[in-house]
């Protein structure tokens, strides 16, 4: 029985885990509306963040900036679809970053957001990847949008 207990705890803590980052909810509007209407979940709309950011972004915003200039733990992702690699002006790029020749378009992003340190070894990315290609696409679009 406490093994029981110890992994519906366990599952609790991670459904609710699961809810940081996500949007906040409406809390305006028609509040009749039944849970189950939700059948938009894949639609672009309805993965899409207040600001036209994807929901599956808040995990790139952890680490990178969407601010042209402005670095954190990752380099500023303003202006990254169709540049270079290790090329953001004030970060600190590996070697592996640098001397990869990568052009950021969509093959290349589809790529590297599936498995950084695959389609890089050496990137200090400790990122595992999005395994799921919906989310790179969204997020890929998102990226083709920062100037």
């Amino acid at each position: 029985m406490r093994t029981y207990r110890g992994h519906c705890a366990a599952l609790a803590l991670v459904l609710g885990l699961a809810a940081c980052g996500s949007p906040p909810e409406d809390k305006g509007g028609d509040t009749a509306t039944p849970v189950a209407s939700d059948t938009t979940a894949a639609t672009p709309a309805a993965t899409t963040a207040a600001g036209g950011k994807p929901t599956a972004f808040a995990q790139c915003a952890v680490c990178h900036s969407v601010e042209p200039g402005k670095n954190g733990v990752g380099p500023s992702l303003a202006g990254v679809f169709g540049a270079k690699a290790g090329q953001v002006a004030g970060y600190a790029y590996t070697d592996a970053n640098k001397n990869s020749g990568l052009t950021w378009d969509e093959a290349t992003l589809d790529e590297y957001l599936t498995a950084p340190a695959k389609k890089v070894p050496g990137t200090k990315m400790t990122f595992a990847g999005y395994p799921d290609a919906a989310k790179r696409k969204e997020v890929i679009e998102y990226l083709k949008t920062l100037k």
